[in-house]
């Protein structure tokens, strides 16, 4: 059937010339396309190593049993009918999916996936529904929902962004965006990755990955569920939970799909900028004072603006450029050019895509306002500056840009060894059953008594001098631990003025946690002992980790003096700790020997 899911995409699979071999499977036609079909997988001539599977979700499981016998590795189930189904049975479907294919040693991309590509010559690969593949490039996409992958793609192609690989992941049965992150970690074609996440199949591995990533190769995300905050305390905290796993792990998080795409186009394309000093060029005042607002407004600092006229020529555009490129005080450039008698849009645009190849490790990053309609003429940027409409849109990205360099310049961070912490003493408060634990409530002397086999020193109800600050802990049940800090009374109380960190918390975190909330100069205003605050809050991290029944803790005020962090007031609130044991490994089994096709004898 033409018009049939798996029918478009092995036409997709011919038009982008795949590299390989392909074989269409139907058990009712004999051809597809002009090409011979099988009526199985088991009649195909050779094994294969990836099938990609379009049947109703009744017939998934017989066909992956085909392929686990025909030696293939890979899946991409493109079907429905799983756990996006109502009901049980598409839960229960999709579980005999996975232990299925794992039996057998096989990946599984999906189900409900849109599919997958790889441009690399050596590959050619639109295994997708999308009936134009990608352009090939250095960014690598992944996004659960098949639609909107369709929709990042057709937008990547009018941008003239290239593309690495693509994968729409569907409910992520099995390989999800940690294990894609492994894979883009080490591929030389991906400078950049895209994400776009509607759930975290595992947080605290992807912070793992993710941070490990992120010191190489920036990746953007675009993290779905913040519409739940004004209603949902839950959905609240998990998106705070989502807000500092990115911080740490230096994921830039973008809130739209046009700021995910603005991102991209500096990040692919520019070199990261040493700071965040910037120089303003244009050739309409207004435009440069609309640049500027927006520019500080994402946390940059403007140290020159060139006006060069509105009959400013494409050699004027040069040598402003030149000048601000060698300039000592310039991180980045941001050119503005409106349309004018001076120049055309496609002379500056090559005075721009020659400028940016100087290479001056400076990102120079164009705006052409009023030239959406020509494109044809800003064709040099495409693939190497890509331009921008607005230049709120451009100060925006590079904002952001500048805030992933600061991070990727800063110490990794370590956990520094806490000799001192006794943790069989700490567990000695703890109730020794389920039925012990009864409101949950510590008692206050045991309270006391477990921050202190931390290190933690606890003053129940004492008037100290210093500034009063809170430290909070709360636990998620997908993201673990998640620790809260701010200085006690109106900023924390009425305004929110709190900062947050999943653990494990390293020295660098809980420097970055007590500068974070706006209030923080308050501490820094008074000669305090700051680093014994830190030390407090990487103690209260290290409690959390070795005593998970703590369920929530609040010390309140810490009262931080000239020497020293001291809580005078405590309250922690215990939970039954169910020690589930470690998922299924993720890992290929041994190739087994793979039988010869029903109508060919053994040999």
């Amino acid at each position: 059937n033409p018009g049939s899911l798996g029918h478009r995409v092995f036409r997709n699979i011919l038009a982008a010339e795949f590299a390989g071999v392909v074989y269409p499977v139907n058990p009712s036609a004999a051809a597809v396309a002009g090409i011979r079909a099988y009526s199985s997988l088991r009649d195909l001539p050779e094994p294969v190593d990836l099938v990609v599977i379009a049947v109703p979700a009744e017939q998934v499981e017989s066909v992956v049993a085909d392929a686990g016998a025909m030696g293939a590795t890979g899946l991409v189930v493109l079907s429905a009918g799983f756990a996006d189904a109502n009901g049980g049975e598409g839960e229960a479907r999709q579980q005999r999916l996975l232990d299925l294919a794992r039996e057998h040693g096989m990946r599984v991309v999906g189900p409900l996936s849109a599919g997958i590509a790889n441009t690399d010559p050596a590959v050619s690969l639109n295994a997708s529904v999308s009936p134009t593949p990608p352009p090939p490039g250095r960014v690598a996409i992944l996004t659960q929902s098949g639609a909107l992958g369709l929709a990042l793609l057709e937008r990547v192609r009018l941008l003239g962004l290239g593309v690495s690989t693509a994968v729409s992941a569907g409910n992520k049965v099995d390989v999800s965006g940690n294990d894609l992150l492994q894979y883009w970690e080490t591929d030389p074609g991906t400078d950049v990755v895209v994400l776009y996440l509607q759930s975290f199949g595992n947080p605290r591995k992807f912070a793992r990955v993710a941070r490990r990533v992120s010191r190489i190769k920036p990746i953007v995300a675009v993290k779905s569920g913040r519409a739940g905050e004004a209603v949902d305390r839950r959905s609240a905290t998990r998106d705070v939970a989502v807000d500092a796993l990115f911080r740490q792990a230096g994921v830039i998080r973008v809130d739209t799909l046009r700021q995910l795409f603005d991102v991209v186009a500096v990040a692919a394309y520019q070199p990261l900028p040493a700071g965040p000093r910037l120089a303003l060029i244009g050739n309409s005042m207004g435009t440069l004072a609309i640049a500027a607002d927006a520019a500080r407004a994402a946390g940059l600092q403007i140290t020159r603006s060139d006006d060069l006229r509105s009959w400013a020529s494409a050699a004027d555009y040069a040598a402003g450029l030149e000048s601000a490129l060698a300039d000592p005080t310039v991180d980045s450039v941001l050119v503005l050019f409106a349309p004018s008698a001076g120049a055309s849009p496609a002379e500056v645009a090559r005075v721009i895509v020659a400028a940016a190849g100087t290479g001056s490790g400076k990102p120079v990053v164009p705006t052409f306002l009023g030239c959406e309609f020509r494109r044809d003429e800003l064709r040099p940027l495409a693939g190497r500056t890509p331009p921008f409409s607005f230049p709120e849109s451009a100060a925006h990205a590079l904002g952001r840009v500048v805030r992933y360099a600061e991070w990727r310049r800063r110490p990794e961070g370590h956990l520094p060894p806490l000799t001192d912490v006794d943790v069989a003493r700490a567990r000695a408060c703890l109730p020794l059953t389920e039925e012990e634990y009864g409101t949950g409530e510590l008692a206050e002397n045991c309270a006391v008594e477990m921050l202190s086999c931390f290190g933690i020193e606890v003053r129940p109800r004492a008037v100290l001098e210093g500034v009063a600050t809170t430290v909070g802990l709360e636990q998620d049940p997908s993201f673990g631990p998640i620790l809260r800090f701010g200085l006690a009374g109106v900023t924390t109380d009425l305004l929110g003025d709190v900062a947050f960190r999943i653990l494990p918390l390293t020295d660098v975190d809980a420097a970055e946690l007590v500068r974070a909330p706006a209030a923080a100069p308050l501490l820094f205003d008074a000669p305090v002992d700051v680093p014994a605050l830190e030390n407090l809050l990487m103690r209260v991290g290290q409690l959390a980790q070795e005593i998970p029944e703590v369920a929530e803790l609040l010390l309140e005020p810490v009262v931080v003096g000239r020497t020293g962090a001291v809580a005078t007031g405590v309250r922690v609130r215990l939970e039954p700790h169910e020690h589930r044991p470690a998922p299924l490994l993720r890992r290929l089994a041994v190739p087994r020997p793979v039988p010869p096709p029903a109508n060919q004898p053994a040999s």
